[in-house]
């Protein structure tokens, strides 16, 4: 038979050779460990081989894996699906039907310890890339306008979630979406309903429970892609896996842990008749409040009413007239006072003004000796013998004519003297 490396267009190879060369390549490979989970266990009768699916913990592939039914038959504790195991298989490719598959040598179940080494491994890595921080969870709603529920059909969990919820908020409503919580599709499933519920608008908060159960049957809930798509979602998550000594990881990655599916109905809706209490004692605290202070308030009114100015307003009045009163005779006195003095003053000055006036010189005996031209005669040699003088006194003026002119001697004073 030609080799593959000479096949051409013109001359190819036939379906048989490449099969048979790739059954080659892989006898080449020799046999190895491989770690996995037991998903399908398929016992036909008649038959000395047993027929198995073994799926990757992490990504959705599996492979085929035959073992003999006597390696099967002596295991202890039983194989059954679900389980973690270790194989140490070969390799193969059945060129017939062109499937690959592993042939079990040897198969281990994994050890609790181990399996528990191993999910705590896990979820170091997982909080090392900040899946479980805190400052990432989410408060859950008061009052979800729907609620969605991963479980598994007529359980005890959804008895449990419902019944409590409806309990103690009567209209709340659900949207249940079913899965498989054990198993070897339990992962895929549960992502396939988070998924389902995280497209649905109305669903406000989601509850993933079920009920208890072994380390086994929980740990499809600390499966690592089933871990991603909760750290992914943008609804809250509320996580009621198992009972309160249980912890999968999709606890820590949950926005709200509850420690049974009751907690979680307690945890997703408030207790109507609590709120009802609270209202109620909202209510007559506000009543006792406002009591108290309308209270205070006609107290403080009825302080105002009892004193003087509120009883009888016109005592103001009365007391503010009597101030004017006051004031007006004060204005008076003092307008009297300031006039009595301006008239003093203005009799002085009028005084002082009369004594310095000719008219009081002429009252004493004195006048004033004018020639016919109103001249003021000061000499006798202004006013000659028959000449008409006027004579101004105190009262009037006399005219009269002189007779004759006498000339006096004047005695000077010694101002030494």
């Amino acid at each position: 038979m030609p080799s593959l490396r000479d096949a051409t267009v013109e001359s190819p190879a036939p379906v048989r050779a490449v099969a048979n060369a790739v059954s080659q390549w892989i006898d080449k490979l020799g046999a190895v460990w491989v770690e996995g989970q037991i998903a399908q266990v398929n016992r036909r009768p008649g038959m000395q081989t047993v027929f198995m699916t073994l799926r990757d913990t992490v990504a959705d592939i599996s492979v085929t894996l035959t073992c003999p039914r006597s390696l099967v038959d002596s295991m202890n504790p039983p194989l059954v699906e679900g389980a973690s195991v270790v194989v140490h298989a070969r390799p193969s490719f059945y060129a017939n039907r062109g499937s690959f598959s592993l042939a079990a040598r040897e198969i281990r179940m994994v050890g609790l310890g181990e399996l528990l080494a191993r999910l705590e491994r896990r979820r170091q890595l997982l909080a090392a890339e900040g899946l479980f921080a805190a400052e990432l969870k989410r408060d859950l709603p008061f009052l979800p306008g729907r609620v969605g529920l991963v479980t598994a059909p007529n359980s005890a969990a959804e008895r449990d979630v419902l019944e409590n919820a409806r309990r103690r908020w009567p209209a709340v409503q659900f949207e249940v979406a079913y899965a498989a919580m054990q198993g070897t599709r339990s992962a895929a499933e549960v992502m396939e309903a988070l998924d389902r519920l995280e497209r649905h608008v109305d669903v406000d908060v989601v509850v993933v429970a079920r009920g208890g159960g072994s380390i086994e049957d929980l740990l499809p809930f600390s499966d690592e892609a089933l871990i991603r798509a909760v750290h992914a979602m943008r609804t809250p998550v509320v996580s009621a896996i198992g009972h309160e000594p249980d912890q999968p990881l999709l606890d820590l990655v949950a926005d709200v842990r509850a420690s049974t599916p009751t907690d979680a109905a307690k945890l997703v809706v408030p207790d109507m008749a609590e709120e009802l209490n609270g209202v109620t004692w909202a209510r007559e605290r506000l009543r006792q409040v406002i009591t108290q202070r309308v209270a205070r308030e006609q107290e403080w009114l009825a302080q105002v009413r009892s004193r003087p100015a509120m009883a009888d307003p016109r005592n103001l009045l009365t007391v503010r007239s009597d101030e004017l009163d006051d004031l007006l005779a004060r204005a008076r006195r003092t307008l009297s006072h300031r006039l009595d003095r301006a008239a003093d003053d203005i009799g002085h000055q009028l005084a002082r003004a009369q004594s310095l006036s000719p008219l009081a010189t002429l009252r004493r005996g004195y006048a004033v000796l004018q020639d016919a031209d109103g001249h003021v005669v000061t000499s006798v040699a202004q006013a000659a013998a028959g000449a008409a003088v006027s004579v101004r006194v105190a009262d009037g003026r006399i005219h009269a004519t002189t007779d004759r002119v006498e000339t006096a001697t004047l005695v000077e004073e010694d101002p030494d003297e």
